[in-house]
């Protein structure tokens, strides 16, 4: 469908205001508005992920897919390939969104070899190249998909067979390379078999040994061809292996440091992994901030009654004042971006299903942004969490903090004082309240 368009009622999609009605016109997302001295298209960084949105087919484990593409032919063609990139930049440059992700096998099909899926690869990586060049569109970040073909039933990175190892590291080598030439802004690896469903038969220490070999091979090559993007690692704690390595922040962050790769990666953090770790995203969110390690977001929310990852398109204003109150907190995004890893509803089957999806993902954190923003402004969030360590800004606590204390010296003084009292209440009914203000 090279000369005809596939979203023929799609017009592009402008900001109206918070009084239009118009379903395909964003309310809270003006591209060129700015807050705290930046546009919202430089704060956002809105990204399109092509596995979810240009090749769901709605399937789920009781039912088959049910998504009406009509630019796909069905087949695992090349042509059929590079029919659907035209397609993909047609609907991002309508919905104005600056940045796309993608798997190798998401844009390109899998050959009988891997030289015939290199070939495959770079076929489609032409059509992508004229396209980015064609709207200004780029890509967020690249990844390559270890985890569908069968051959990496027991992982990649950390596979009980050396050769599969091999294969991984060949297909990352590629789609580095592809990533690179594309002028990608990142790369990121996510361990979806990178992980274990029983502990009988896997020696734990030689998987994680592998992987961090394999994870400085890849820092090596990335040096070695002159690539700048950053790295991600995105933790999830489980699904498809009963437990996978990158389970959380903080398990990737000890990772990183106990394997001396802390200082070539940053973690992209998901809201939908966060719930199945048991935690929030703003809790994730924290983790990586603390350690001066957040990059970039992957935008969805999960069901919190059910226990597994449904990827569903973010819509909850509270989810993202906070997630954007914590890219605020860090200065914005660099390479990084709300990268919207969320598909539609197998009941949402037809292609203007995707327009109304994002445009409602990108007003929600639109929304958020400037709520955020306000909540930055207004100064008594900030205010009250610096009061309430204010014991550490001077006296005892300072010279705790400047490792002028000791045991012995902190025993003195606390003999001296007698008794150390809960002198702060923490007030969180007044500050839920105080954010309830500005929703």
């Amino acid at each position: 469908m090279p000369n005809q368009q596939a979203f023929p009622d799609l017009p592009t999609v402008r900001y109206e205001g918070p009084d239009s009605k118009n379903p395909l016109a964003f309310r809270h997302y003006n591209p060129d508005e700015e807050i705290e001295g930046r546009s919202m298209r430089d704060h956002l960084r809105f990204s399109v992920v092509y596995w979810h949105t240009f090749r769901g087919a709605l399937s789920d484990p009781f039912g088959a897919g049910t998504a009406i593409r009509p630019w796909d032919d069905g087949s695992n063609s090349v042509e059929n390939a590079c029919r659907r990139v035209r397609v993909a930049f047609e609907f991002m440059e309508k919905l104005g969104a600056p940045y796309y992700a993608f798997h190798d096998r998401d844009v390109a099909p899998e050959g009988a070899t891997i030289k015939e899926s290199n070939a495959n690869l770079d076929a489609v990586a032409e059509v992508l190249k004229e396209e980015q060049e064609r709207t200004g569109i780029r890509l967020l970040w690249g990844t390559a998909c270890l985890f569908t073909n069968p051959r990496f039933l027991h992982g990649a990175a950390t596979s009980c067979n050396a050769d599969v190892f091999a294969y991984a590291a060949a297909q990352v080598k590629k789609a580095m390379e592809v990533t690179h030439a594309l002028g990608g802004e990142g790369y990121t690896f996510w361990g979806g078999r990178e992980g274990y469903s029983t502990l009988l038969n896997t020696d734990v220490k030689r998987e994680l040994d592998h992987l961090g070999q394999f994870l400085q091979m890849a820092v090596d090559y990335k040096r070695k061809i002159g690539f700048t993007g950053q790295f991600y690692i995105e933790p999830k704690p489980k699904e498809p292996t009963k437990h996978q390595y990158d389970s959380d922040a903080a398990a990737c962050l000890n990772f990183l440091r106990e394997h001396n790769l802390l200082e070539h990666f940053k973690l992209n953090i998901e809201t939908n992994h966060a719930t199945l770790a048991g935690h929030t995203m703003e809790h994730e969110l924290e983790i990586a901030l603390a350690a001066d390690a957040l990059g970039s977001i992957d935008a969805n929310m999960g069901d919190t009654l059910l226990g597994w990852d449904t990827d569903q398109f973010p819509t909850d204003i509270y989810q993202t004042t906070q997630v954007m109150l914590r890219v605020l907190k860090m200065g914005g995004f660099t390479t990084g971006g709300l990268n919207f890893d969320a598909k539609v509803r197998r009941e949402s089957f037809e292609p203007m299903d995707l327009a109304y999806a994002h445009i409602a993902g990108m007003d929600a954190f639109a929304r958020g942004l400037k709520i955020a923003a306000a909540i930055r402004a207004d100064g008594r969030l900030e205010d009250f969490v610096k009061d309430r360590y204010a014991s550490w800004d001077d006296g005892i606590g300072k010279r705790i903090e400047s490792g002028e204390a000791d045991l012995s010296s902190l025993e003195r003084y606390i003999l001296e004082k007698g008794e150390a009292e809960p002198n702060r209440s923490g007030r969180q009914e007044f500050l839920e309240n105080l954010i309830n203000e500005f929703l």
